[in-house]
Formats: structure tokens, sequence, C-alpha cells
């Protein structure tokens, strides 16, 4: 009985985890994704939007072995807590700037205003990551191993339905009633998921510190030699983070692309349609689980995503583009809930937590160097180039002219540069050492003998 009403515990902690997720995640997306919208409508600067989306990773990167750290070192409701906490703080200070620093001091790129408010914001909003590295040790915590992937599952269909949300909403909210809307809803919405995550009890026991731990608050080398014990996982997550240093063109350059084309508001209704793909493809792991061995499903995911990179720019139209994104977005949920498993099922559930927020600095530090490089390059060099430059006079009489057939170029080259990259990988050592790491499927039923 023990045993039922601990499990029981357990599937109602996860179960109001994943709902408390999905409001903390609209409410640091939704404020993110209209600061991104509103300096770049306010500027028409890509370098700005460059430098924002940058900081932002670069932030992620810088704290998350100190995240990490912390989540294994203390209860993980503590640490959600923690990072509620620090959202509610930094929404509260953006607003109250906002609200008694005039729009002409804000709406320069040089005020130091607008920069102080860019950063209050993006404090707030990857405090979020601790809770989200909390979140994947807890599926180690509260979930059964047979059953871990298709949680996983679960946790990116609830982070791609509060992208959905936020995606569609920022821009609706910001495009009628302004960004001050924005931070008020915000900040409301960030002080209920706070109250309502006290209310959460995960049953867990306070950490014990392992043989060997250091007292270090950024404890990357336990996490090193953890990655290390297991063949191949290192090599993994440096695929993971060139993958990010590609990706850089898209925090860069997808919402300069996208804005050439469309008002704010339809781009983000677009968008909200696009991110029910990253639903469908949490749902799918959620329902189908990731197969017996899922760094095959990240080989081929990121293939895919490659691919549709090198193509869906090939000319100016919003139907390739969104169909192009709806695909991209379909992989991600399946290739994240993948390398979850796998360092779920490789790693020792104390050092999980230094270990994730390892992989989130590697990988986060990849894309900002891709996203401040690109809006220079994109400004002083593919923009003149397919403008009125030797791009427009040679291929432009059939991949266009103009800013975006610029910005396009981009993206298709680093589409084949992630092709060729990733079947590389297939072919590596370290690709079949992974392979080992494999899934077990979820324990039928025993039948019920029928009586006598």
């Amino acid at each position: 009985m023990d045993q039922d009403i601990d499990a029981g515990s357990k599937a109602r902690a996860f179960r109001a985890l994943l709902v408390n997720t999905l409001v903390c995640g609209v409410t640091g997306s939704f404020v993110w994704f209209a600061l991104i919208f509103w300096a770049y409508l306010e500027t028409r600067s890509v370098v700005a939007t460059a430098v924002i989306g940058a900081a932002y990773s670069l932030a992620m990167a810088f704290l998350g072995p100190a995240f990490g750290t912390f989540v294994d070192r203390n209860r993980k409701h503590t640490a959600m807590l923690l990072s509620a906490a620090i959202s509610v703080v930094c929404f509260g200070l953006s607003t109250v700037l906002f609200v008694l620093v005039d729009a002409e001091s804000l709406l320069r790129l040089t005020s130091v205003w607008f920069w102080l408010l860019t950063a209050f914001i993006l404090t707030g909003s990857v405090a979020g990551s601790m809770r989200g590295i909390a979140l994947s040790t807890c599926v180690s915590l509260l979930v059964e191993e047979e059953g871990r992937d298709k949680a996983n599952g679960l946790v990116g269909t609830v982070n791609g339905v509060a992208f959905t949300i936020t995606s569609v909403f920022s821009g609706i909210v910001l495009g009628h009633f302004g960004m001050g809307w924005c931070l008020y809803l915000s900040l409301g919405f960030t002080v209920a998921a706070f109250l309502h995550l006290t209310t959460i009890r995960i049953p867990e026991d306070k950490p014990v510190p392992s043989e060997g731990d250091t007292t270090s608050q950024f404890d990357v080398r336990s996490a090193i030699e953890a990655i290390k014990g297991v063949p191949g996982l290192g090599v993994l997550i440096a695929l993971a983070a060139f993958n990010n240093l590609l990706g850089g063109v898209f925090m860069a350059l997808m919402d300069a692309y996208g804005l050439e084309l469309v008002s704010v508001q339809t781009w983000g209704i677009l968008w909200g349609f696009i991110m029910t793909a990253f639903i469908a493809g949490g749902i799918a792991v959620a329902k189908f689980g990731l197969g017996k061995t899922p760094v095959k499903l990240i080989v081929g995911c990121n293939l895919v995503n490659w691919i549709i990179c090198s193509l869906f720019t090939v000319q100016s139209s919003i139907p390739l583009l969104t169909v192009g994104c709806f695909v991209w977005l379909l992989m991600m949920p399946i290739i994240e809930a993948a390398e979850q498993t796998v360092l779920q099922r490789s790693i020792p559930f104390e050092k999980q937590g230094r270990v994730f927020g390892f992989a989130q600095m590697v990988e986060n530090a990849a894309s900002p160097v891709t996203s401040i490089v690109m809006g220079p390059l994109a400004a002083e060099i593919f923009i003149p180039l397919m403008t009125d430059g030797w791009g427009a006079d040679r291929i432009g009489s059939w991949w266009g002219t103009g800013p975006e057939r610029g910005l396009a170029v981009m993206f298709t080259l680093a589409g084949l540069i992630g092709i060729v990259v990733t079947l590389l990988f297939r072919g590596s050592r370290s690709y079949r050492e992974l392979t080992t790491i494999q899934v077990e499927p979820e324990a039928e039923p025993e039948p019920v003998p029928a009586p006598a």
C-alpha cells in the first residue's frame, strides 16, 4: 500500500509540475517574444535583435552550471521556487521601469534605459532555465525508468503549448495594446505561477553529497567526469552545440525575415500555428516513445531539419516558410526528448542536474557566436549582395532580390553545412557507442488468471 501511495504522490506531483511549467513557460516566453518584436519594429535594426538574442543565450550558457549545481544540492522544489521568485522580481522591475521612463528614452539603442529594461526581462526569462533543469531531473525522480521517454514527450508537449500561446498573443497584444500590456500580463501570470508552485509537494529526500564532490557552486568538473564515463556522450553534446551554432541563424534572422514579409500581428498568429508542430512532436513522443535506440532518432531528425533549412527560403513565400518551420519544430521535441532520455539513462541521478546544466552551457554558448556574427554579416554583406550586388545580378532572376533574399541565402548555407556535419557524426565511433544506450519498452501487465 505504501508503495502505491508513493507512486500516486509522484504521479500527482508530476502532473502539477507540468501545469505549473505551462504557466511559467507562457509568462517567460510571452514577454521575451514581445521584446524581440518590439525592438525590431521600433528600431528596424537586425543588429539589435541579434545582440538581444545573443545576450539571452550567453546568459543561459553562463548560468547553466550554477543552476545545475544548485538543483543537485537542493530539493527540486526549492530550486523551482527560487527560479519563479527571480522572475517575479525581474518582471516587476521591468514593469516599473517601463512606466517611469519616457518612451523617447526607452526607444533609443544608445539609451541606458533600453538596455536596462532588456536586462531585467532577460534575467527574468533566463531564470526559468533553472526550473527546466529541475524538471528534467524530476522526470528521473518521479517517473519509472521505462516510462521516462514518454514523460519527456509530455514535457515537450507542455513547452510547445506554452510557445504556441505566447507566439500568438505576444504579437496580438503588442500590435494592438503596446509593450506595456505585455509587461503587465507577464508580471501577473508570473505571480500566479509562483503562488501555485508553493502548493505543490514533491516527495523527495534532501540531497546527500556524493563522494568526491567539491564545494564549488559552479561545479563543472563533476559534470565533465560523469560525461567522460559514458562513451560517446561528449560527442553527442558537441553535436547539439554545433547544431545550436548553426541555429544562431534562426535566432538572429528569423523574425527579421518574417517581418519583412508580413505584419507583426500576422507573424504572431502564423507562429501560433507553426508552434502546434512542437505540440504534435511532443504528443507523438508521449504516445509512442522513442523506440529502442534514441540516438538514431536524433540523427534522423537532425538530417530532416537541415534539409528543410536548406530549402524553405528558396523563394519569398509565406506558405513555403510555414511548411519549413512547421517540419523543423515538429522534429525539435523528438530530438530534445531523445537527448534527455540518453542523459537520464546514462548519468547517475545525483549528478544529472550538473550534467544538464553543463549541456545547457555548451549548447547555449554556441548560438550567440553565430547570432552576434549573423546580424552584421547580414547587414553588411548578404543583404547588399542580394539587393543590388553581385548575387542580385547573377542569381536574382530566379532566386529573387531584396533584403529578405539575402537572409534566405544565409539559411540555405546553414542547412547545407548541417547536413554534412550530421552525416559525419552518423559514421563516427561515438555514434556506434551511443547506440548501446537503449530504452527498454514498458512492461506489459501480467495477465489475470481465469478463475477455476
